[in-house]
């Protein structure tokens, strides 16, 4: 369950120059607080997403544990973002057992590195 490898993608490294981040960040202040991904916000579907942003790959187990939540509070939450396409899944069984296995889309990636910079802009306009 460690950290992945990523490589970033040529987008994420174009969107950290200081000029463009400026940018992102007067956009999203522009748009306001109110207009912050209301799916990502919520506290633990936030958990989720960065969980996942900071490992390839978490099983519904692995995933639980770390954010110290219930098996229907993870699958409701898990499903919205896979509804959003945010997140894939993959069930397998083992045996009997069942194994789900999540991972960040790249669209869900996308997601959260626009919440994060309108964050920082929101709390940098607050400095």
């Amino acid at each position: 369950m460690g950290k992945a490898a990523r490589n970033p993608s040529p987008d994420r490294n174009r969107s950290t120059t200081p000029a463009n981040r400026l940018a992102a960040e007067q956009a999203a202040l522009d748009k306001g607080p109110l207009a912050l991904d209301r799916l990502i916000h919520e506290r633990l579907r936030l958990g989720i997403v960065s969980a996942l942003a900071a490992n390839e790959r978490l099983t519904f187990n692995e995933l639980k544990r770390l954010l110290q939540t219930t098996d229907g509070n993870l699958s409701v939450h898990a499903r919205k973002l896979e509804e959003a396409g945010y997140v894939a899944c993959d069930k397998t069984f083992a045996g009997r057992v069942p194994r789900t296995v999540y991972h960040l889309t790249p669209a869900g990636r996308r997601a959260l590195d626009k919440y994060l910079v309108h964050m920082e802009a929101i709390i940098h306009a607050m400095k």
